[in-house]
């Protein structure tokens, strides 16, 4: 089914664009969202990870339009350290088992209720986050479980610019996405 077609069916607070209008937070799982899922090891054990510059820039415009963000993932990483710090995410959460703890851990701190805060994630250690937030979203090419349980399926597989689509869409669902588009000449020499 389309996602115009189960929206036509739900009342528009519980489609996953009327979701995305009450959100203040996006938070996101690495490997198989800002990542393909691979991983390649070199021989002292430190992984090396892609990620698409589709995404960090979509982290940046969503940084301008106000939106905290942040990442609970189960492994550990330095490249991913880097990575946030250079994307400008300070909420890094890693080598995290139970990201449902975590997730009312930083609700608590911050401030936020579910509904002001959507997940993004790709395979069944997100389901607990995906069924508390308020909008959920799953990459192409997530799990099938995942799959059921988001309101929003990206077309995009994950590290493919699938966390960009997210954040496009909840950007146009807030009204904010014309003026980020302008505002977006600001980053010129932003080098995601």
């Amino acid at each position: 089914m389309s996602m115009k077609a189960s929206a036509a069916r739900r009342p528009a607070a519980k489609t996953a664009a009327g979701r995305a209008r009450k959100v203040g937070m996006l938070l996101m799982d690495v490997d198989g969202t800002l990542t393909d899922g691979r991983l390649a090891v070199l021989p002292d054990g430190e992984e090396i990870k892609s990620y698409h510059v589709r995404d960090g820039l979509g982290i940046l415009l969503a940084r301008m339009a106000g939106l905290r963000l942040g990442i609970i993932t189960g492994k550990v990483s330095k490249a991913l350290e880097k990575r946030a710090g250079r994307l400008g995410i300070f909420k890094l959460h890693q080598g995290i088992l139970d990201k449902g703890k975590v997730l009312r851990d930083i609700m608590g701190r911050q401030g936020l209720t579910a509904e002001q805060v959507a997940y993004i994630g790709d395979d069944r250690g997100e389901l607990e986050v995906m069924k508390a937030v308020g909008p959920a979203a799953a990459a192409g090419d997530a799990h099938p479980d995942v799959k059921r349980q988001a309101h929003y399926m990206w077309r995009a597989a994950g590290g493919r610019g699938a966390v960009r689509e997210f954040i496009e869409f909840v950007l146009v669902a807030q009204g904010k996405w014309a003026d980020i588009r302008t505002r977006a000449q600001e980053v010129r020499n932003f080098k995601p």
